[in-house]
């Protein structure tokens, strides 16, 4: 009970004055230090209230409330949970809606199957003529190329020495069958192939004189099927070489929301039936070997794996037993399925464009312009800051904004 009438002399409207007299009174039954803590608390407390009232203090700490970041979860876990539950019901819309875009890619792999057969003439004709099977008619062979056009804007004069030059190389000209080295020209030219091509592969590559897509029959789980066509060689007796892509297009259970169409989920290659001292994907190395006894050494030959594109027939297989694969063969498998998705909708259908080199022109071109308009947007961006430094010289410079993965 001895410090109450001091605790409430703290409390009340009195200035420090009547704290003293306060201290003066009861300083018999009060410890100096308690007492000294006391005024301290009390300072302390006007203080506060005075720098509380200062405008600029207060815009000073609302500025740094509003800087302070704000994830989308955490103003999640904010709301009430009535507002939560109906949350909660959105997302097993959401879920609805990717099977039914599942359902959607079921019905365009249909479609695909569908003009597969009608594009498939046309592919026929191609081959024939790589091969030099059929000549194309005159009609068939009438393109009108821009070089062409700048030809028939040039002078008589000209004209005359162009014709005789051309018929002079025409006679001279040899006339091979069919147009040679079609699909290998391809590989060179496609980065992504030429990668995978060694030099004992090019040899075999010159063989191949078709690529052919196969859709999955109707009903069947979803899947295709690429296959090589190579004409007889001398390094294996397989005509056909394939390689069957496993697709998938439900959405996951335990992610459904990572749906974002049909996805490969496996392949299987076919087994080459190489001609004897042919195979290019085994080498033949000779080994030492010493005896621990009797000391005595020797040699001896074993086949280990070779780089080589027919690799691409002997895919790791995607693993099915839970079990993860390590970094690199995820990689690998990652990098089979995207060349195997390249095939099917880009090689195939449009052969003759990466034998020219223009569809990968058109890619080149693409990509630049995308890097073209994001320098123009960083450019001005830049400026804008700039001018805000000329309007505001003392405003922070901007913090970048949360990256978000697509």
């Amino acid at each position: 009970m001895v410090f109450s009438p001091v605790i409430m002399v703290l409390k009340s409207p009195l200035g420090d004055k009547d704290i003293q007299m306060a201290d003066n009174s009861f300083s018999d039954g009060v410890s100096s230090d308690s007492l000294e803590a006391a005024k301290n608390a009390s300072n302390t407390e006007k203080l506060t209230d005075q720098v509380m009232q200062n405008p600029q203090v207060l815009a000073a700490l609302q500025e740094r409330l509003d800087n302070v970041s704000h994830t989308p979860s955490s103003y999640i876990e904010t709301l009430p949970k009535a507002v939560k539950r109906r949350i909660n019901a959105l997302k097993q819309l959401q879920v609805k809606c990717a099977h039914i875009e599942a359902k959607f890619y079921e019905e365009v792999h249909d479609l695909e199957r569908k003009y597969a057969a009608l594009y498939q003439p046309l592919f026929d004709k191609r081959r024939e003529f790589i091969t030099g099977d059929v000549e194309p008619t005159d009609a068939e062979s009438e393109w009108h190329s821009e070089s062409e056009e700048e030809d028939k804007l040039a002078g008589d004069m000209k004209n005359k020495v162009v014709v005789a030059e051309k018929e002079a190389a025409t006679a001279e000209e040899p006339n091979p069958k069919g147009i040679p080295e079609f699909w290998f020209t391809i590989f060179r030219n496609v980065d992504m192939l030429s990668e995978l091509v060694q030099e004992y592969d090019e040899p075999i590559l010159k063989h191949l004189q078709d690529i052919k897509v196969k859709f999955s029959d109707p009903g069947q789980p979803m899947s295709f099927v690429l296959e090589f066509h190579f004409e007889p060689n001398d390094y294996f007796t397989n005509s056909v070489l394939t390689k069957t892509y496993k697709m998938k297009s439900e959405p996951d259970k335990a992610d459904p929301f990572s749906f974002e169409g049909p996805e490969i989920v496996d392949c299987d290659g076919c087994t080459i039936d190489w001609k004897k001292g042919k195979n290019v994907t085994v080498k033949t190395i000779k080994k030492k070997q010493k005896h621990k006894g009797r000391g005595t050494v020797r040699t001896i030959t074993k086949q280990v794996p070779n780089d080589s594109f027919f690799n691409f027939f002997s895919p790791l297989k995607a693993s099915g037993d839970g079990e993860s694969l390590d970094e690199d063969s995820e990689f690998t498998l990652a990098s089979d399925f995207e060349i195997g998705h390249f095939f099917r909708e880009r090689i195939v259908p449009r052969a003759v464009l990466y034998f020219t080199g223009e569809a990968i022109e058109d890619d080149d071109n693409f990509e630049e312009g995308e890097e073209g308009e994001e320098e123009e947007l960083e450019g001005d961006e830049e400026g804008d800051d700039e001018d805000d430094a000329e309007i505001n010289p003392k405003k922070e410079p901007s913090q970048p904004s949360e990256c978000k993965q697509q």
